[in-house]
């Protein structure tokens, strides 16, 4: 055996003795790494100071430093900054403060120090000090960043300094043009954002950004006082209003654009507003949504979200022509995309004129195919193969288990975790594995750092981290399951394919037992109070209390009772059931309403974004998790079946499911 691999045992074998004893001296800190949890939170910067120093030696000591470091950076002198970015050197709190001062260098426009700065920053992940970055390469080096910057100041949903800044910049030095501006606007508006709105219409038609306010509060009382418009301005601001008017009556929006204002409009104008009318009508699922899409006259005027809802819009209505041009409209990213693939062999397919295009089908589906997720896995099924367990990888290696146990920031992370700091700590997780070094950790080192996270039952980590490896693929790190004879019993007693239990909970909860999401849903199967109390009734579950909602066996319980009546109500259909679970009952009865679609098309239309990738996280979990339990190839197909208007007339619907 090498040196150094033998020094790598060694040190993990002596950082796992001292861990627990270093632990226990370490808790009698953590009383005050709390504490200061909360000053940081008010904002209280002297309690902070005062108690820094209890924090020495402490596995927390970094993350108490940066509190108290951050608290009081905009009037710390540039020494003592440096100061600490030297004393945690390497760790993820010394490039946590780096951006931190990287926002502050920019917003004072001090450009020399943010230039010096910049190359040391690894984390890289902050878009607003890409965008001053974007800036500063622009001033010092005249460098053509236009299409780097757009990309990241049409992601953002709100303004901010950076990226506004960088877009001023780039357009006074004619990079970028009053289009892209208006692109902007038109995205704002679209995403009922007004301010990013007015602030895109600001810089290149100041004296007319007021008017976007008016066309926010009442856009079709703006368009009737408006009876022409002859300037570029104007013509975009009644594009503003027809997009504004379109996110509640899209039709109202195509009767407008049809008969008053497509002849006063530029093709691209009417283009992209058609665009809009047609996502906003295919969002709301009506049927006319493909026949706004079809008076787009050229598909690259649009941009990948509409061209998307183009594709879902034809996909409802058959139309595989129009799902093939659209997807090859979009831009080479999301071409790439195993969704897109997938509509768009299978349009091809469906359009075929020849053996080439078969191939060429053929060939989108085999660069997909695999069991990682939702379309990868209908890919596999379109090639004539089953879903099976991938070849488990290499077991690990001492060597690779010790490196993961002696890598600082996966201890600090893990103790963070243990000690309730659980934001904090999937932070400095992340970090480590993903951005600590260009590219992040390998597959090697990934396998091990979730092998690490699995031991101690982190499985929010351990299922994350596993989910990142390229070409490794480890289904017991990926679909662990915890609390195996709890799950597999109950799913029992009701009937319930306990594969779909666990593929649920893994994305509802990432099996962190006391989860709580932002609507106060708890618990592995996130059931809210309301949902647990009216199902505890249902399944006989006698002196239920709201407090025993995170127990691991009454959440299980629970959660289950109430999927199961979910899934009957839907008479056994998974894709409607999965869709009640996440966005309600009610929803799921309306989105099936119209044509009968396969499933999967079914699920592409789903109006909410959340709910449709739910949807298709689940079922993919559910087949991976079936092929673990079973041992025996999977359909997704099959669970999918189709989605259509109800004709069960054996029971009534359960208008009483919450």
């Amino acid at each position: 055996m090498k040196f150094t691999q033998i020094l790598t045992l060694v040190c993990a074998l002596t950082a796992t003795s001292l861990w627990s004893a270093a632990a226990q001296a370490q808790n009698k800190g953590d009383d005050v790494i709390l504490e200061m949890q909360q000053a940081f939170k008010k904002g209280d910067k002297n309690r902070l100071s005062a108690l820094l120093p209890q924090t020495r030696g402490h596995v927390m000591e970094p993350l108490a430093a940066y509190w108290e470091m951050r608290a009081r950076l905009d009037i710390a002198p540039e020494s003592e900054i440096r100061g600490f970015l030297n004393a945690y050197s390497g760790s993820y709190y010394e490039d946590r403060l780096r951006t931190d001062w990287l926002l502050q260098l920019g917003k004072r426009r001090d450009w020399a120090t943010f230039t010096a700065e910049y190359p040391r920053y690894r984390m890289r992940d902050d878009r607003e000090v890409r965008c001053y970055a974007l800036a500063t390469e622009a001033m010092n080096s005249k460098a053509n960043v236009a299409e780097e910057a757009k990309r990241l100041w049409y992601a953002l949903r709100e303004a901010d300094d950076g990226c506004t800044y960088v877009a001023e910049h780039l357009h006074s030095g004619k990079q970028i043009n009053g289009l892209d501006l208006w692109r902007k606007a038109r995205l704002a508006m679209e995403a009922n954002r007004p301010r990013p709105a007015q602030a895109a219409v600001d810089i290149e038609a100041p004296r007319l950004s007021e008017q976007v306010a008016l066309i926010y509060a009442d856009p079709e009382r703006y368009l009737d006082k408006r009876i022409i418009a002859i300037t570029k301005s104007r013509k975009e601001l009644a594009v503003l209003a027809l997009i504004r008017l379109a996110a509640n009556q899209p039709d109202k929006a195509a009767e407008l654009l049809d008969r008053h204002w497509s002849i006063q409009l530029s093709q691209e104008e009417r283009n992209w507003t058609w665009g809009v009318i047609g996502k906003q009508a295919a969002q709301k699922l009506q049927d006319n949504a493909s026949s706004h899409f079809a008076k787009v006259q050229k598909d690259s005027d649009l941009n990948d979200d509409l061209l998307s809802w183009k594709v879902r819009a034809a996909l409802r209505q058959g139309q595989w022509r129009q799902v093939l041009t659209a997807t090859q409209a979009m831009s080479p990213e999301s071409q790439k995309d195993p969704a897109w693939v997938y509509w768009r062999a299978r349009a091809l397919m469906a359009t075929a004129q020849d053996t080439a295009q078969r191939q060429e089908a053929q060939g989108l589906l085999r660069s997909i195919a695999s069991v990682r997720g939702f379309y990868e896995q209908l890919a596999l099924e379109e090639l004539g193969q089953a879903i099976t367990l991938p070849e488990r990888p290499a077991a690990l290696t001492p060597q690779e288990k010790a490196a993961a146990l002696i890598n600082p920031g996966l201890q600090r992370a893990l103790y963070a975790i243990q000690m309730g700091l659980r934001p904090e700590g999937n932070r400095e997780w992340n970090y480590s594995t993903n951005l600590h070094t260009p590219g992040g950790m390998n597959d090697r080192e990934l396998l091990a750092a979730a092998d690490l996270a699995c031991q101690r039952q982190v499985w929010d980590r351990c299922i994350n981290t596993s989910d990142r490896t390229k070409d490794a693929i480890d289904f017991d790190q990926r679909f662990p399951m915890p609390l195996r004879e709890i799950v597999v019993r109950r799913s029992g007693d009701i009937k319930l394919d306990p594969a779909y239990v666990y593929g649920l909970i893994r994305q509802e909860s990432r099996f962190v037992m006391d989860a709580r999401s932002h609507v106060g849903a708890s618990g592995l199967m996130q059931v809210m109070p309301a949902t647990a109390k009216w199902t505890a009734k249902k399944i006989g579950m006698t002196g239920f209390t709201p407090d025993q909602i995170t127990d691991r066996e009454v959440n299980v319980a629970i959660g289950t009772g109430y999927l199961k009546l979910v899934l009957d109500d839907f008479e056994g259909s998974m894709p409607l059931a999965t869709a009640a679970y996440n966005a309600g009952p009610g929803r799921s009865r309306t989105w099936r309403n119209g044509p009968v679609l396969e499933a999967a098309i079914w699920a592409e239309n789903i109006p909410f974004q959340e709910t449709r990738d739910y949807v298709k996280k689940v079922l993919s979990n559910t087949t991976n998790y079936a092929a673990i339990l079973t041992r025996q190839p999977q359909s997704l197909k099959a669970r999918l079946g189709s989605v259509g208007p109800r004709t069960s007339t054996v029971a009534e619907v359960n208008k009483d499911l919450p």
